[in-house]
């Protein structure tokens, strides 16, 4: 596989490029740039597997190159300084990130899932949620990005009825259609989502506010959903729950 790494800090490009050399075997070319315009450049001739791009850099940001990009057939890694913003919208869009300095290990593991998914790549839609994301205005038919090893799907957000926990996992149940499960765990979804309103109404389930109809105060406390579904509310966090939904 030829991997690319875009990054105008000439330090940590030969580091991360050191460490591909000698810990990534599936990496069997090599090839770097400084930048947004030198990147783009290298894409187009170098056609890379992979790209391990940087967010800042002195001509432009590594959004900025992916906007020029049609059609991306490579897996992309962001390389990050820790930029909440940032990693809120890759966590939204399921865009692989990395924090500098890089870790030796997170670095493996990040070119062991990009290269598990070399063919069944779905990025040019993940950037259009990312993007969204970063733009920050609040769309209706906004969505979020929910992928396991085998499949990728682009949910709206307002198709959401609640998230379950299971354990290290989430389980995701929509308005309509099976639901689905992800492996990532729900503390995961509860940052993501509870910007947009979303509240963890007991330890293992998260809740749409918009697809509440009623608070059942029998069995100790339940919500009842559109379409008939009931998740339950924890004692401690019944009086929050209530105060939350009267703001609605």
């Amino acid at each position: 596989m030829k991997a690319l790494v875009i990054d105008n800090e000439v330090h940590l490009r030969e580091g991360i490029l050191n460490m591909l050399r000698q810990y990534c075997p599936e990496i069997t070319s090599l090839a770097e740039a400084s930048g947004v315009q030198e990147g783009l450049k290298q894409i187009r001739l170098f056609r890379p597997d992979i790209v391990l791009l940087d967010v800042e850099m002195d001509d432009g940001t590594g959004f900025d190159l992916l906007k020029q990009v049609q059609d991306p057939a490579f897996q992309l890694i962001f390389v990050t300084a820790h930029n909440k913003y940032a990693i809120d919208a890759f966590r939204f869009s399921a865009i692989d990130y990395l924090l500098k300095p890089v870790d030796i290990e997170a670095l493996q593991s990040g070119i062991q899932k990009a290269a598990g998914r070399i063919r069944t790549s779905n990025l040019q839609e993940q950037v259009q949620v990312l993007l969204q994301q970063l733009s920050g205005i609040s769309q209706p038919d906004r969505r979020i990005v929910l992928r396991d090893i085998d499949n990728t799907w682009f949910v709206k957000i307002s198709d959401i009825l609640y998230c379950e926990a299971e354990g290290t996992y989430t389980r995701f149940y929509l308005q309509e259609g099976e639901p689905i499960l992800v492996s990532k765990n729900l503390k995961e979804y509860e940052t993501i989502l509870e910007p947009l309103g979303f509240i963890r109404t007991h330890h293992s389930f998260l809740a749409n506010p918009a697809k509440i109809r009623l608070f059942d105060k029998t069995d100790g406390g339940m919500l009842v959903l559109e379409g008939g579904k009931s998740i339950p509310v924890s004692q401690r966090k019944k009086d929050w729950v209530l105060g939350m939904l009267e703001k609605k």
